[in-house]
């Protein structure tokens, strides 16, 4: 055992380089482990990503055109690689692109306007205009985590998700980090005194003390504020992972290799290059797994209703998806360590509330910081994922809206999710999904580096 010990601590870099990305215990504010989030995502993410290649997922609707509200973005990315591929008319099965159905699975989106139903088309079917009908009871009761944009307008238009993959596009440098800055910066609750250093080579060299700093004023913070945190952080960390796997390693006129890049993975997560830090953004990947994991799991009630349908314009494909989806969510919900969202916002109800108040608008700002992303891919993938989040906010603060009976005309519920909503909360998690996987990847090829 003593000559084992003595050759581990003999190889170069083991306990702060080969080994950093072995995340393991418990973790904070949870009463979860790291395992058993691995054993169970090996079960779950087969069966999503067959969910995720169905048209009706892989088709997303999105304005890349927004002006960036917080500051003049000085130019676009010009690599070919941050271009999207959008979708022409004929491209988009019928019955998604259907305007009666652009924006709406069964159910309204709370993110988006009533239409006046003076203007529906008066071909639509009876059953569609009960949906229409639907949607115009359905004000904007609750307030809204994200930022949908507004599907009517000419600047929106739908990508297929699997032809636009997110990688890495050489999209870097003071613009990107201007992103992540800004989020870290002036929207986590974080006074300035106190610094989170966030571009990885601030750290070589030093010491990480500012990340000893910080850390230790994040847990004299509240619960709720912790959380916030990390589920930005795990985001942060997914979509590095993201782009560390799906990385250029080869690009010459007559093919281009995409694969797994240690380097760029080491340089993102390596506790040498990021003062300690890199780890801790691993933990934080775990935690907002674990979060949208439990909106999956409170959603199910919503989308065992009768009445919701992921409509496509064929009956037959509408009850397909549907046990497809609901097969999705019940295996969410057979986890048997689920986050505890009842342990936030609790106390002093006026006090709960700001602070549920400042939460709501701080997650509403990031996601308008993603319309100052300079890559149109990285953009569209970044707005995907902040509106998965944000559908799963909303899904975790309104239960006593899912619970609540139906509204007494025509017996419609008071809680609904619109296709937009339904469409990123399963790709933002399938996102988080995968990232979990790669890390068994990578731990496999860093270990044969040693």
């Amino acid at each position: 055992m003593k000559l084992l010990l003595l050759f581990l601590l003999q190889v170069p870099g083991c306990a702060d380089s080969s080994c950093f990305c072995q995340v393991s215990g418990d973790l904070d504010d949870c009463s979860c482990d790291v395992e058993t989030i691995d054993s169970f995502n090996e079960r779950l993410l087969p069966q999503l990503q067959v969910l995720l290649e169905e048209d009706y997922f892989r088709f997303y609707k999105v304005n890349l055109n927004q002006v960036c509200p917080f500051w003049g973005v000085s130019g676009l990315c010009g690599l070919k690689d941050c271009a999207v591929k959008l979708c022409s008319p004929n491209q988009v099965p019928e019955g998604i692109r259907s305007s009666s159905q652009d924006q709406f699975s069964a159910e309204v989106n709370e993110c988006e306007r009533t239409e006046d139903l003076g203007a529906v088309d008066v071909s639509l079917s009876d059953e569609t205009r009960e949906v229409l009908l639907d949607w115009s009871e359905h004000g904007d009761g609750e307030k809204r985590f994200c930022v949908v944009d507004d599907d009517e307008s000419p600047d929106s238009q739908y990508v297929d998700l699997l032809l636009n993959p997110e990688r890495f596009t050489g999209y870097r440098g003071p613009e990107s980090w201007r992103i992540w800055t800004s989020i870290y910066e002036e929207n986590c609750f974080k006074p300035p005194g106190v610094k989170r250093p966030v571009a990885p080579t601030s750290f070589r060299g030093g010491s990480g003390s500012e990340g000893k700093v910080f850390y230790s004023w994040l847990e004299g913070q509240c619960v709720e504020k912790r959380a916030f945190y990390r589920l930005i952080s795990g985001l942060h960390a997914s979509i590095s992972i993201h782009l560390s796997a799906r990385y250029l390693l080869e690009d010459r006129w007559f093919q281009r290799q995409w694969g797994h890049n240690v380097s760029e993975f080491r340089r993102r997560f390596d506790s040498a290059l990021t003062g300690g830090e890199g780890p801790e953004r691993l933990r934080s990947l775990y935690f907002l797994f674990l979060v949208e994991l439990r909106a999956l799991a409170k959603a199910l009630p919503v989308v065992q209703r009768p009445s919701f349908r992921l409509f496509t314009g064929r009956p037959e494909e509408d009850r397909r998806l549907k046990e497809l989806l609901l097969h999705v969510l019940q295996l969410a919900r057979s986890f048997p360590l689920h986050f505890d969202e009842t342990s936030l916002f609790t106390g002093d109800e006026q006090e709960a509330a700001t602070l549920k108040e400042d939460v709501r608008r701080a997650f509403l700002n990031i996601s308008r910081v993603m319309d100052c992303v300079g890559c149109f891919r990285c953009r569209l993938w970044g707005k995907l994922q902040t509106q998965g989040l944000g559908t799963s906010l909303k899904i975790l603060f309104s239960e006593r809206q899912i619970e609540a009976p139906p509204l007494s005309r025509g017996q419609r519920p008071r809680f609904r999710l619109g296709r937009q909503e339904v469409v990123s909360l399963l790709n933002a998690f399938g996102r988080v999904s995968t990232s979990i996987s790669e890390l068994k990847t990578f731990r496999a090829l860093l270990a044969e580096e040693m």
